[in-house]
């Protein structure tokens, strides 16, 4: 039977050879959580977060909207005009629009026309968090991007609301073509924003 280290050290002294024991890691290698893979798991996301934008965008003002005016007369919808839009226009939209063709309009708003705002946004604000380092600047360009995403979905609300009123209220057409406007003005300015946070860390990195 073989003997225990106790038994070794009482029987040889000092001269007793005791086996070494070591116990196996048990930490796994393959789980180390490194700067650089959260990086590049955060550059994943964003990438297919600006897929998903840009298949929106193409779906509800390229393909959708566009569609639309096939129930208009040819007469685009009040979120495809990026200079914004008067009451008399309006007017005339509504005259050639039955309920369908606004039912259908506010079921877009609804859909697509929801989810295009708000994975834009998200998008935009990790694109800024995963290249902007100073706190200050991050929150300044994470603004346009907030922004948009309320502004964008008020527009639609506004829209909705106008183009079911009886007549075209001078407050409500005040109202809906200022955000639109100011959605695609947001649009533009954040676009720039993530453009100029990506171009901010590679500069960084060039000098490091």
């Amino acid at each position: 039977m073989a003997k225990t280290p106790a038994q070794r050290i009482k029987k040889h002294g000092a001269n007793a050879v005791v086996p070494q024991h070591h116990l196996p890691p048990v930490v796994n290698p393959s789980t180390a959580r490194t700067p650089e893979k959260a990086q590049g798991n955060s550059n994943l996301i964003v990438i297919a977060g600006v897929v998903a934008s840009l298949f929106l965008f193409w779906y509800l003002h390229l393909l959708t909207l566009t569609q639309m005016t096939q129930l208009s007369q040819e007469m685009a919808m009040p979120d495809s005009l990026v200079g914004g839009f008067d009451a008399g226009y309006i007017s005339r939209l509504q005259e050639v629009m039955d309920s369908d063709a606004l039912g259908q309009l506010s079921y877009v708003h609804k859909t697509a026309g929801t989810l295009f705002p708000l994975i834009f946004g998200f998008t935009w604000l990790l694109l800024i968090g995963t290249n902007v380092a100073r706190k200050a600047l991050r929150w300044a360009l994470w603004a346009l991007p907030m922004l948009f995403v309320v502004v964008r979905l008020g527009g639609n609300v506004a829209i909705d609301a106008m183009m079911a009123s009886s007549g075209p209220d001078a407050g409500q057409v005040a109202l809906a073509s200022g955000l639109t406007v100011a959605g695609w003005f947001l649009l533009v300015l954040s676009l720039l924003a993530g453009a100029a946070a990506v171009f901010l860390n590679r500069r960084e990195r060039k000098e490091r």
